[in-house]
């Protein structure tokens, strides 16, 4: 019976995610959990366990999904309306992660890491020089910034303060102060027969 229960409801999945009317919401979220969601707990373990390797693993796919992202960035808008786009999407996702068909490696070995070591030096440029005008644009703006900085901090501040003060009703029990009496918010009893 329990066999039973398992495959209705991975049948009712699949159909959920196969449906391309239907799942538009399913499979974005999907999408973004294979994605996003376990990748950043890979992650998390690869860091923790100190194990190279999966370390490693986890910086090709995230160069792979970058790439993938930023490319996706400037195309999604063009093809999102290709019937079952975040279906290919999702497919595309999982084999970049499974560990047969070590996708990320092989679009990373195949076409990143081939197409940014052949411009390398003008992606270092460009990088530089973006970088100087954001220090430029940091620098011209320290006083705006400084007010920012400073009405972020009081609201912090008072949104702590709030957070740590007890409730006006404990403020009143702690008080000491029952001569003061709270109105009853109940409805007084009315016989309309």
């Amino acid at each position: 019976m329990a066999l039973l229960g398992s495959n209705i409801a991975s049948e009712v999945g699949l159909r959920l995610l196969l449906s391309p009317l239907g799942s538009h919401v399913v499979i974005r979220t999907a999408c973004c959990s294979v994605g996003i969601g376990l990748p950043v707990y890979s992650t998390f373990k690869a860091i923790e366990s100190k194990n190279q390797d999966a370390q490693q693993r986890c910086l090709i796919y995230w160069a792979a999904y970058g790439s993938f992202s930023l490319v996706e960035v400037f195309t999604d808008k063009l093809i999102s309306w290709v019937p079952m786009y975040y279906h290919l999407k999702f497919a595309f996702l999982v084999w970049l992660q499974l560990p047969p068909t070590n996708g990320a490696k092989q679009l990373y070995t195949n076409h990143l890491r081939p197409f940014l070591l052949k411009h390398q030096e003008n992606v270092d440029r460009v990088l530089g020089l973006a970088y100087c005008e954001v220090i430029k644009l940091v620098n011209s703006y320290q006083k705006e910034i400084q007010s920012v900085r400073s009405i972020v901090g009081k609201i912090t501040e008072s949104a702590d303060h709030l957070l740590r003060s007890p409730p006006a009703s404990d403020r009143k029990s702690q008080g000491g102060s029952e001569d003061h009496v709270a109105p009853s918010h109940a409805e007084p009893d009315q016989n309309n027969s």
